[in-house]
């Protein structure tokens, strides 16, 4: 299954960020705060948000295409060319009167100690060219990422989701905040275990999930509802019945992107031919895989096939 994966034509469309780590040594407590003092000795700069999706994409070997904002600065420059480098098809507008999304972290012995997050939401301009670009992209895709991060950028999801199924394209869609009507008509959303229960309210057990899963799904009209569960593993609740996977991971690391990694993988491998059943056993793997990793990470196909 995994060779016919050169030949999936992605398109993620959403929030972009740039990630950047502070890597330095803590030896002493600050005498202006009860803070550590981090001696910041070197500095790396990874893609984030929908670009981690993208980059997830194009590791296990598709066709990957983004399609998003940033803004007149340097870290918009810098996301062009680690999108670049990672030999993604980036269609990025430029809104002046935005700053790009940076997320500082600041590492110490391994731990995070401090994230910083600088970000504007795009304006309404930028965003209605952004809607004419994905009506003149979506035709050459395959599947369609949605990668909602509640930064803006998809204030037009559900005239994207029109256009794509109009397409006759699967749909996937990485949630956010509780306000989902937005992404009916999806062909699969991918929420977390938190994300699910702030828009369904509390289970406290299988059959109430099941139930809850059901009826979302549904309303909405979607052909599937991924849930990632953390410890728990993932759910897939379809049509057909539910599908469950157990947590893969030997040592988890750092969950920071793994929901990127899951979505990339899943989309990739529903269009190169798979089941949902198969789809997610190998989205799993994927997951169990990345959360080994520190900071927002990839998985190869050399990787994943190794693993399966």
């Amino acid at each position: 299954m995994l060779d016919k994966v050169r030949n999936v034509r992605l398109l993620v469309v959403g929030d972009v960020m740039l990630d950047r780590y502070w890597f330095g040594e803590v030896s002493r407590i600050s005498p202006e705060a009860p803070v550590p003092v981090v001696k910041v000795e070197r500095q790396e700069e990874r893609l984030g948000g929908a670009a981690n999706v993208a980059r997830n994409a194009a590791s296990l070997g598709a066709v990957s295409a983004l399609l998003s904002v940033v803004g007149d600065d340097e870290a918009g420059r810098m996301l062009g060319r680690l999108l670049e480098e990672g030999q993604i098809d980036a269609s990025l507008h430029v809104d002046r009167d935005i700053d790009t999304i940076v997320k500082l972290r600041v590492i110490g012995r391994q731990q995070q100690l401090l994230r910083i997050d600088f970000e504007t939401p795009p304006s309404h301009e930028i965003l209605q060219a952004k809607l004419a670009d994905f009506e003149s992209r979506v035709a050459q895709a395959d599947v369609v990422i949605l990668s909602d991060y509640g930064k803006g950028g998809l204030t037009h999801i559900s005239e994207m989701i029109r256009i794509a199924r109009a397409h006759d394209k699967l749909v996937l869609v990485d949630p956010k905040g509780d306000e989902w009507g937005k992404y009916a008509g999806a062909t699969v959303i991918t929420p977390n275990r938190s994300e699910l229960r702030e828009v369904v309210g509390r289970w406290s057990s299988e059959d109430e999930l099941l139930a809850k899963a059901q009826k979302l799904r549904s309303e909405l009209g979607l052909e599937a509802l991924l849930v990632t569960r953390s410890e728990e593993g993932m759910t897939l609740f379809a049509d057909d019945g539910t599908h469950h996977q157990p947590a893969q991971a030997r040592e988890v690391f750092d969950v920071s992107g793994a929901g990127d990694t899951v979505i990339a993988t899943l989309a990739v491998m529903l269009a190169a031919g798979a089941d949902w059943a198969e789809a997610i056993r190998i989205a799993n793997v994927a997951a169990g895989i990345v959360v080994g990793k520190l900071g927002t990470a990839v998985v190869t196909r050399e990787e994943l096939a190794a693993a399966l």
